[in-house]
Order: C-alpha cells, then sequence, then structure tokens
C-alpha cells in the first residue's frame, strides 16, 4: 500500500515519502507547515488514491479525547426513561461512536483525519496515546473491550499554535510541508486552472512571491490565496499586461484584497508602493 500522488493533488517526492514510511512504520503521520500549504487536503488525496473510506475529525478548543473514541448520551436516556421508551433498558442504544471507534470496526482499512490537534487541550494528544498504540480501548458502561480489525493510517495535523508533548511526538512520524517554490507552484497552478495562460500565470506568480518577500507581513498569501485571486482574474478577465511594470513596487495589483486579509497588511503593502513612487 503506497502512495504515488495523485492527479488532482501535487505531492513533492519528500511528502510522497513521509507517508509511505508513516504507513509501513504504522505511525500517525504528524504534518505541520503553512495554512494553506495542503495538510487537510493530504489525507483526503491519500484516501482516495488508495481507494481507502476517510473519517475526519476537527478539532476544536472544547474538543475532547474522548470524543475520537465515543459519548454517552445521558440526556436522551432520561428522556426515554421519563417517556416510558423501553429502549432505556439497554445502555448500548445511548453510546455514541466516535471516529476510532468507526474505524476500528471498520471491515477494511481507513484513513483517519486529526485535523489541527492544537487547538485542543495540551492534554489532548496524551489523552490519545494509548489508543492509538494499541488500538484498542474499553468502553466502562458497556464492558467490553473495542480491538481495531485493521490499523488505520492516521492523518494529524497542526498549525503550530501550540506545543505538542513529547511522548506524543515520540509515537509520530513528521513531516514539514514546506511553502511550494515557484516551480511546484506552476504545478498547483496547472492542476487547478490548466487553460489559464502562461503569461498571466507567470506575471501572478512574480507578484505572488514579491508580495510574500515583504517584511513586516501579519500574514503572508498562501496557496490557498493564490487560487482564488487567478480566479478572479480570469473572472474579470484582467490582462497580464496590468500585472506587469518595469517597477512592479509601483503598482498595485488589481484584487489584491484576495491576497492580503487584513487592515495592517493592506496599510503596510500601500504605504510602500507610495514611497517606492515617491522616491522614483
Amino acid at each position: 500500500m503506497r502512495f504515488e500522488g495523485s492527479s488532482s493533488y501535487v505531492a513533492t517526492a519528500d511528502l510522497m515519502l513521509a507517508v509511505n514510511a508513516a504507513i509501513a512504520l504504522q505511525r500517525p503521520l504528524l504534518v505541520k507547515g503553512e495554512p494553506g500549504t495542503g495538510k487537510t487536503r493530504l489525507a483526503e488525496e491519500v484516501a482516495a488514491a488508495l481507494g481507502l473510506p476517510l473519517l475526519q475529525w476537527h478539532i476544536k478548543s472544547t474538543t475532547k479525547a474522548q470524543q475520537g473514541l465515543y459519548e454517552y448520551d445521558a440526556v436522551s436516556r432520561l428522556r426515554d426513561s421519563q417517556l416510558g421508551d423501553r429502549r432505556v433498558h439497554d445502555i448500548a442504544n445511548y453510546i455514541v461512536k466516535g471516529v476510532l471507534w468507526q474505524a476500528f470496526e471498520s471491515d477494511t482499512p481507513t484513513v483517519i483525519l486529526i485535523d489541527e490537534i492544537d487547538k485542543a487541550d495540551i492534554e489532548f494528544p496524551n489523552d490519545l496515546l494509548r489508543e492509538l498504540d494499541r488500538m484498542e480501548f474499553y468502553v466502562y458502561e458497556t464492558r467490553t473491550l473495542v480491538k481495531a480489525k485493521h490499523r488505520p493510517i492516521v492523518f494529524i495535523t497542526s498549525n503550530n499554535e501550540k506545543e505538542l508533548p513529547d511522548a506524543f511526538l515520540r509515537r509520530c512520524f513528521f513531516h514539514y510541508i514546506k511553502f511550494p517554490d515557484k516551480e511546484t507552484m506552476q504545478k498547483i497552478v496547472d492542476v487547478h486552472f490548466p487553460g489559464l495562460k502562461k503569461s498571466l500565470i507567470r506575471e501572478a506568480l512574480e507578484v505572488f512571491f514579491e508580495l510574500r518577500e515583504i517584511p513586516g507581513l501579519k500574514k503572508k498569501p498562501s496557496t490557498s490565496e493564490l487560487l482564488d485571486w487567478l480566479k478572479l482574474l480570469m473572472a474579470e478577465d484582467i490582462p497580464p499586461e496590468a500585472l506587469r511594470s518595469k517597477d512592479r513596487k509601483t503598482i498595485v495589483p488589481p484584487l489584491h484584497g484576495a491576497l492580503l486579509k487584513n487592515e495592517q497588511d493592506v496599510h503596510l503593502f500601500e504605504r510602500l508602493v507610495f514611497m517606492a513612487r515617491h522616491n522614483r
């Protein structure tokens, strides 16, 4: 079972190597990288390429590790008991299976995405250690042990908002997705917009990477923002000439609001353009 990339996702050689290493080691793949570098999309593409079902668990600040295993719906049981429902005599009727339980009982191997694990409480990763290690957990309400029929392929993404515990890191294979260089970005754009004029792509990429290099930006534009910008340039039929200039630093690119996402960065950019014009 090997991942060799897909027609809809540009995976670099080192990324494919990391995916296959995690599969071979039977360890979760912990993926970090700038927002917009395709961390979440990776799990979706691997599942599609390998023909495996995908189970997604998107983490919030209030998410508890227990929810990935199961939850006991005591409120529904109380309501049913008040209504005289016979289902109340079997507590199993009120056990809600989580993503890990669904994966463990699946008759085929699955791909699990645990997305943005660093959003949760600091103890969240440690609370999953035993289950991810042993591929089993105990359901206390029904006094049953749930064991995995097949070890799932687990992808865990992090935006580095919090440091993850060392004990958790030891059990993962780690990969950092570097921001794409111009050549890789060209391939990504070609996948999404195969019919786009090469001259427009060339000029747009020049503007995009120059924008990312501006010192002091609070949020550098990401791949997804570049794709949004290109889509708008196509929709508005903006010609390549509108992006071209002998001195790019003296023009404001059209529809730059798709690239810069807060007023601080917009003001910084406009101020730099104004200063460049003034010093000509």
